[in-house]
């Protein structure tokens, strides 16, 4: 015997109970005994995909020749998709299973096959519309701003239902949570610890899960770091269902399983649910900014050797990486940081670059004097920053700027009513219009780099109180402090360090040293060729 019922409601609200006494009832009619090892029960599974335990266990008990009849409700309780009945039906008959539904007299005939075709066909277009039917309104609801369609809040919120959320479903601040939230984002934006370091900490201290657990995965934070919902966005239907099953490989003896997979949907897929902020966007994308470079550190990471300035190294002729390498000669073994475009095993025997190699104590020792020079002397990178704004074209007014927008979106305005009105012909029309939008773009473009200007005089202004405070505390100890400290640093100072032949181009980090505070120096220190050179800020 098998039964089956989809959701939990109906479990819960025991209707399987009522298949298995009308299947109890048949299988004494036919005068059978039926053993309770020979139930096969599943409670609150979808007749959409094949992996159900009671019927996982009905087929291995099938495919082992120990059944001779299965009684069964109906055809939809075995699957709701004809494809499967017919996959299971096959199976059951080779292996000499009889099968005998209550509500559908099955013959092994075309009319009987017929009658069965027509039945799934039929419950399968019902579940697709019910389905269909439910995401077209969850996505409704989703783009009007209704997060009941989330399920559940992530942590460092509480979902507050319907009926006590003042009539809307909502998500709530738990700032006990919410306060780890900002520290996890603090330790990987600001202070560039890895989500392994995080994990380590949480499950030291120790911090509880949701769950109540006292363990923490990576996965999690992962997940976290991940989640726009912490800036005031929750992204719904960030992931989708297969429209195709992915055939598993099955155990011999028996048939193809199948199962519907879930993947990741497309950004601009996804519908955003405002909700209250737990941090703010800066924070938030100089994770997403440090979560790429530790998967590019990751592949070094591995290896034997450790170099200081691994991972931030760039060659600006063929835009590959530089990597740590050695080479032994006369007995000694000398370092090197060198261009992979430079080593042929990895395109087919043939140089992409012919950028140079570095001696690795070299470029180091040029990278910390560089580093420690700028913490000497932070007012250097507000300098700089100045000296390349002042080399900048001169800004319109902002009154002119005004007038010209102003004026030219008239025109745009005015040109279309006169194409919608006959007066201009399409050949006439389609250059000039898209000549008046690119105007309108740089307008505006000048605009922004305005805005950018102003935005970027308030960052230096922190950048330079940051590192004057880092400084004040540390510079004594930088001639003492340890290989380790000495990457934390370079790592929190230095975003890239690009080269080209004889010349260096060091990338300093801007927005993330203006969100730097006191206890991320703090727990920095705890940790505790001739080559042409300039550095840029950025």
């Amino acid at each position: 015997m098998y039964a089956r019922v989809s959701s939990r409601q109906q479990a819960q609200e025991n209707t399987i109970e009522s298949q298995i006494v009308e299947l109890e009832r048949r299988i004494s009619s036919d005068g059978h005994e039926l053993l309770d090892e020979h139930k096969f029960v599943d409670n609150g599974y979808s007749g959409s995909n094949l992996e159900r335990p009671g019927l996982e266990s009905l087929r291995d008990r099938v495919a082992e020749g120990k059944i001779d009849k299965i009684y069964i409700h109906s055809p939809d309780r075995l699957s709701r998709k004809f494809s499967y009945q017919m996959i299971l039906l096959e199976e059951f008959k080779k292996a000499g299973s009889e099968i005998v539904f209550l509500n559908h007299k099955f013959d092994d005939n075309p009319d009987s096959h017929l009658f069965l075709q027509i039945q799934g066909a039929i419950a399968e277009y019902e579940r697709a519309k019910i389905m269909e039917r439910n995401r077209r309104g969850k996505l409704h609801a989703a783009k009007a701003g209704c997060i009941s369609v989330m399920g559940r809040a992530p942590y460092g919120y509480r979902y507050i239902a319907k009926h006590v959320g003042e009539g809307s479903a909502q998500f709530e601040v738990d700032e006990e949570e919410a306060n780890i939230v900002r520290k996890i984002f603090s330790r990987v934006g600001q202070e560039r610890a890895s989500i392994g370091e995080v994990v380590h900490e949480l499950n030291k201290i120790p911090v509880i899960t949701r769950t109540g657990k006292r363990y923490w995965k990576r996965s999690t934070i992962w997940n976290m770091l991940k989640n726009p919902a912490y800036i005031g966005q929750a992204a719904y239907g960030k992931t989708k269902t297969c429209s195709k099953p992915q055939v598993k490989k099955s155990k011999k003896g028996t048939c193809g399983k199948l199962k519907s997979g879930r993947f990741n949907s497309d950004k601009e897929n996804w519908t955003y649910i405002p909700v209250p902020k737990i941090i703010n966007e800066n924070l938030f994308d100089s994770v997403q900014t440090q979560l790429a470079e530790n998967r590019q550190r990751a592949r070094v990471r591995q290896r034997r050797e450790t170099y200081l300035l691994q991972g931030l190294m760039v060659c600006q002729r063929c835009q590959y990486t530089y990597c740590g390498t050695n080479h032994v000669h006369k007995k000694s073994t000398y370092y090197y940081y060198r261009c992979s475009g430079t080593n042929s095993s990895k395109f087919n025997g043939n140089k992409i670059c012919d950028n140079k190699s570095i001696r690795t104590d070299i470029l180091d020792g040029v990278i910390w004097e560089e580093v420690k020079s700028i913490l000497k002397e932070p007012d250097r990178i507000a300098n700089e920053y100045q000296r390349r704004l002042s080399e900048n074209k001169k800004p319109l007014h902002n009154q002119t700027r005004e007038k010209q927008e102003s004026k030219l979106r008239l025109s745009i305005k005015k040109f279309i009513d006169s194409y919608a009105k006959g007066f201009i012909s399409q050949e006439e029309f389609e250059p000039r219009i898209t000549t008046m939008k690119q105007h309108l773009k740089e307008i505006e473009e000048e605009k922004e780099r305005t805005l950018d200007q102003k935005k970027l005089q308030q960052e230096l202004s922190l950048v330079t109180d940051s590192l004057k405070n880092f400084s004040s505390s540390v510079e004594s100890k930088l001639d003492l402090v340890d290989w380790q400290t000495k990457q934390n640093i370079i790592r929190m100072l230095i975003h890239q360090i690009e080269i080209n032949h004889n010349h260096l181009y060091i990338v300093f980090r801007i927005k993330n040293l203006a969100n730097f505070d006191q206890n991320s120096h703090n727990r920095i220190m705890q940790c505790c060729t001739s080559s042409q050179y300039c550095w840029i800020a950025r």
